[in-house]
């Protein structure tokens, strides 16, 4: 367990893009002498500042911040390699009786952060590349056939177009020699872990929660993305995708928009347009391109928030399985009140856990769904969709979707389960 100095608590900001984080964060960091540390695997890469909502040169000039900036494009970097930089920053920070102030866009580098994972030592970091480069380029189908025949019980356990975690598996099992659904089991002995990760790795974290109306936070996206055009986002994608992009592309039949940086919300909506010659962006074909690019990074975003809010939710709340750190919501609806709704509640919380005093505030109650879908959870396989589902809450919402009930009516063909 790391030790903690002077009763100083970890701070973990979460919340949908667009609710409030860097404001937040900046604000703690003023008040409580803190540093904030970065956990957005995007932002930890240079370049693409505005289209990765990056903390501008002046707001991080009001507080250290760490683990923004320190990769280039062309680099990869694991979750294990992210962890690992990241504690001996917090560990750093505790040690000068600073507050370590996480501000949170990823969640795997939560999970990480917070859970002491399993399969958490450094295997990955020392088996990562060790898939032969031919199997890399494999389509994830036939990756996942490959895991279901070394590893069943693991490949149930992964979506079949989940090819990062199919690598990640096969790479495991090639240099281990070791099943990984034997590790887990091995692992999931341990007296503080639980069916999808080790315990608690700080025992005096605390969660804030930035939540937002569903409505207002749609809007203030929309919003957000006509901003980044304003600030010049096409110039940026434009000037990234020659410096960088270009010769990627011209190596690769297709493009993949999965890897580093290159996943960053941008760059896959704006495809069509940074493929156009300059007089061909100029040209009405161009406008319709990057009008398109526009309404469908709108489009993602309000996606992306939404999927944010659903993890927070369901890996925070929803489980009944795992220790948890006290999760405090924070209603960001209002901008006109967020120094009352927000700002002065997180002071408060904070200072009494600083203080070893009575919050007063209390955290969210669980809403404990035992449908929830972990690691451990297998995959369904509907044969009237020809679609893959990884868990039961997955599933049963299909099932109960009129999509599935119209195609079913139509073909009146048999589901099974994988």
């Amino acid at each position: 367990m790391i030790g903690l100095k002077r009763n100083l608590p970890l701070v973990v900001i979460l919340g949908s893009t667009g609710s409030g984080k860097t404001k937040l964060s900046l604000e703690l960091a003023q008040k409580f002498d803190g540093e904030i540390v970065g956990a957005d695997s995007m932002q930890i890469y240079k370049g693409l500042d505005i289209s990765t909502a990056k903390a501008t040169p002046q707001e991080q000039s009001v507080a250290p911040h760490h683990l923004i900036d320190i990769l280039d494009p062309h680099e990869t970097f694991t979750v294990t390699q992210y962890r690992n930089k990241a504690l001996n920053v917090i560990q750093d920070i505790l040690d000068r009786n600073k507050l370590p102030i996480v501000v949170g866009g990823t969640n795997y580098y939560i999970e990480a952060l917070l859970w002491k994972i399993l399969i958490d030592n450094d295997q990955y970091v020392n088996t990562h590349g060790i898939l032969p480069h031919n199997e890399h380029e494999l389509p994830s189908e036939v990756l996942h056939q490959k895991l279901k025949d070394l590893d069943p019980k693991m490949a149930m356990r992964l979506h079949p177009n989940n090819k990062r975690k199919i690598i990640r598996a096969l790479e495991i099992i090639y240099d281990k020699g070791q099943k990984v659904s034997d590790i887990l089991a091995e692992q999931q002995s341990a007296r503080d872990a639980s069916t999808s990760g080790g315990g608690l790795r700080f025992t005096n974290a605390i969660v804030l929660w930035l939540q937002c109306v569903q409505d207002v936070l749609d809007d203030r996206l929309n919003k957000r993305v006509d901003s980044m055009m304003e600030q010049g986002l096409v110039n940026e994608l434009l000037e990234f995708h020659h410096k960088y992009n270009q010769e990627r592309l011209n190596t690769n039949v297709d493009p993949d928009y999965t890897k580093g940086i290159y996943q960053a919300i941008g760059f896959k909506e704006f495809h069509n347009y940074l493929m156009l010659s300059n007089k061909e962006q100029c040209s009405s074909e161009g406008k319709s391109e990057s009008s398109k690019a526009v309404e469908q990074l709108k489009l993602v975003t309000r996606r992306f928030a939404r999927k944010q809010k659903r993890w927070v939710s369901n890996r925070f709340l929803g489980r009944s399985d795992r220790q948890v750190p006290p999760v405090y919501g924070l209603d960001t609806s209002d901008v006109s009140k967020f120094e009352e709704c927000v700002t002065k509640v997180a002071e408060e919380i904070v200072r009494s856990y600083i203080y070893n005093e009575q919050c007063p505030h209390e955290p969210l109650p669980k809403k404990i769904n035992k449908s929830v879908p972990n690691s451990l959870c297998n995959t369904y396989t509907c044969s009237t969709c020809d679609r893959v589902f990884i868990g039961q809450l997955q599933w049963e919402a299909h099932l109960k979707s009129s999509r599935h009930r119209k195609v079913a009516a139509k073909k009146e063909t048999p589901l099974s389960k994988s």
